[in-house]
């Protein structure tokens, strides 16, 4: 049987998301251990460190009959001690599936073109497609669905906005991207967005959150530097002056708006304490929706293999 991979959203069809999100839901609510991974083995290459991303596919696998091996970047050096074609050839003679977190989305092109197991992208410089499924997973939960809802997003155009902009467009969700000028989404992406929504949802760029949080259902944000822009911080914390979420600002929102972000939060920075402590706040129903998200990716890719 063909091999498939989850690169990105751009690559699943709504009912095969709503598949996902409603196995995941499933998971949830049962945890009984499975057999999908029997005798499978799946290794974890993470050119980036991580809590989240690594514990909740290390015990998925786990819970679905499967052996985790981890290697971080010391391990494999993409690109430095071997080429990606030549490791991902040698990995799929060893193990069943990879699950990686780069640098760079194209060494993740790469393994998916060379390999003849299945891939996953735990995140890319462009794409967080795994969070961004627990994302919706999580607003399904709160919110009973996802068509219709008004998602702003606030902080760094980035690999979560750009996921954000094709989950939205697919699943129905009107989304406002809010950054500084110079830190917009790419542009192609946003207009795939726009392209695939098909006016099923709205699709928008703004540049001040306080003029578009108060018709959001949901409020969004991240880190303003992420991991390998640590040069940039300080030009950065200038740019994103006034985009913090703090209570001034979730005052202008619904009354019961909810408040999301994929972590780790740089508190005080993008998010202040106070609003990630308090009632509106779902940061933590989120991370835990990784885990079961991350049983139901898994499982689809692997259950006819």
């Amino acid at each position: 049987m063909k091999k498939r991979d989850f690169l990105s959203l751009r690559d699943f069809e709504k009912n095969e998301i709503e598949e996902l999100i409603d196995l995941a839901i499933q998971y949830k609510s049962n945890r009984e251990t499975l057999n999908i991974l029997k005798g499978k083995k799946i290794a974890l290459i993470f050119q980036k460190p991580s809590i989240r991303t690594r514990v909740s596919f290390e015990v998925a696998i786990n819970r679905l009959g499967g052996f985790s091996l981890y290697l971080g970047h010391k391990e494999v050096q993409l690109g430095i001690r071997e080429t990606v074609p030549d490791i991902i050839r040698v990995m799929s003679r060893y193990v069943d599936g990879v699950i990686a977190r780069t640098f760079s989305h194209k060494d993740i092109l790469q393994m998916a073109k060379y390999s003849s197991i299945p891939i996953i992208n735990a995140l890319s410089d462009l794409f967080h497609p795994c969070q961004i499924l627990a994302d919706l997973m999580t607003i399904k939960e709160k919110l009973g669905q996802t068509k219709g809802v008004n998602l702003v997003y606030i902080g760094d155009g980035n690999n979560i906005a750009h996921s954000w902009l094709i989950g939205a467009a697919k699943m129905g969700i009107n989304i406002t991207i809010v950054t500084p000028p110079a830190y917009k989404p790419k542009e192609e992406i946003v207009n795939y967005a726009k392209d695939i929504s098909n006016g099923n949802s709205l699709v928008e760029l703004h540049e001040v959150p306080k003029e578009v949080v108060s018709k959001a259902d949901v409020i969004y944000t991240d880190v303003w530097t992420s991991m390998g822009q640590e040069d940039e911080a300080y030009e950065r914390k200038k740019a994103f002056y006034g985009f913090r979420v703090n209570r001034d600002l979730i005052n202008l929102a619904k009354k019961n708006v909810l408040v999301m972000h994929c972590l780790p939060a740089h508190r005080g920075e993008e998010i202040t304490d106070e609003i990630i402590e308090s009632k509106e706040s779902i940061v933590f129903d989120q991370a835990e929706n990784r885990l079961y998200t991350g049983e139901a990716i898994l499982s689809y890719l692997f259950r006819d293999r």
